[in-house]
């Protein structure tokens, strides 16, 4: 069964030691599927985000999460901790090898909503271009409109 939420993201980039890039957004978005298949979080990118017409979905197992994106740029990357995957980030330019190597990735999430947070090292043909984070919230809209605001 496929629900609407509200996702408040807050995605963290640290190209080098000392030195964090913040991008936050809150949107809407769906939340698919039960614990014991695994989730689905759909959202539209936007413009704010720089990837207008691509739409991202977290797929959260109990052993991985995998982000895919599809639309104006195509790319999986797949989350798992301890380990490095490898994949094709496909933009209208070109495309590359991107490298995830996971610290922690680490999903409370049930068909009600719950929070996502996964810390990562990115490479982009082989080469380190830095640390990196998603913190994600995940809220029915009923329950995201009685939090308080920071």
């Amino acid at each position: 069964m496929e629900k609407p939420v509200i996702i408040s993201i807050r995605g963290v980039q640290s190209p080098f030691p000392g030195h964090e890039d913040v991008m936050e957004l809150v949107t809407q978005g769906t939340l698919s599927g039960t614990e014991d298949e695994g989730l689905a979080l759909t959202y539209e990118e936007s413009e704010l985000t720089g990837l207008e017409g691509t739409t991202t979905t977290f797929r959260i197992l109990k052993d991985r999460i995998t982000l895919l994106r599809e639309g104006t740029l195509n790319s999986e990357m797949i989350f798992q901790e301890g380990r490095r995957h490898i994949s094709l980030y496909q933009t209208p330019f070109g495309g590359f090898s991107l490298g995830v190597r996971t610290h922690s990735a680490k999903a409370e999430m049930s068909p009600a909503g719950g929070d996502l947070e996964i810390h990562y090292a990115l490479d982009i043909e082989n080469e380190h271009v830095g640390e990196n984070a998603f913190l994600i919230h995940v809220a029915e809209p009923s329950a995201a409109q009685d939090q308080p605001t920071t």
